[in-house]
């Protein structure tokens, strides 16, 4: 099985830094590009879902997802399209949907905090590290003005991986990506 495939300064590599197999890195190029259905300004090489593309035993390409969590109703859809534009780049390979380890929002990528931060949308303070990191925020910034003097309104916002937060010095309303 070939090492998944990174982009390096000077062209595809893959973990020992030989050059990779170019069909693996139009095929990582492909589906990285696959805006998240829920949260369109970020995609799934953004959030970190895009786990790896590799060949298995047989030559085949493989393109691992982890699902931000088991329930995601945009698994599927997320699926879907990452299906749907490797064939648009002429690639023929397998979606394998990976559940071990499980995603964490520490796996969001620092362009795909601040894409989340311009689009409106709070990225996750902290680590998951934490048993209640998933409910014990300490204090969140607004993504419009950077003010931290912020209320959570909800615990849940639209979307369960979300909670919704009002800033006191803008009073603009926003969601906050929960650290997970």
């Amino acid at each position: 099985m070939s090492a998944p495939v990174q982009t390096g300064q000077t062209g595809p590599v893959d973990a020992s830094g030989k050059a990779a197999d170019l069909e693996l890195a139009r095929a990582y190029d492909a589906a990285s590009t696959v805006p998240d259905p829920e949260v369109p300004c970020v995609t799934v090489a953004d959030l970190g879902i895009l786990r790896g593309v590799t060949r298995d035993a047989d030559g085949r390409i493989v393109v691992r997802l982890t699902p931000t969590y088991s329930g995601c109703p945009a698994v599927i859809a997320i699926e879907m399209a990452v299906q749907t534009a490797l064939l648009e780049a002429g690639v023929s390979a397998r979606v394998e949907r990976v559940i071990s380890p499980a995603w964490t929002t520490d796996w969001i990528t620092k362009e795909g905090r601040e894409k989340l931060r311009a689009y409106g949308i709070a990225p996750p303070a902290g680590s998951s590290g934490g048993r209640r990191a998933f409910f014990a925020e300490d204090v969140i910034a607004c993504p419009r003005c950077g003010s931290s003097r912020t209320t959570k309104i909800s615990e849940f916002g639209s979307t369960a991986c979300k909670a919704h937060y009002r800033c006191d010095a803008c009073a603009e309303p926003f969601d906050y990506f929960k650290c997970i």
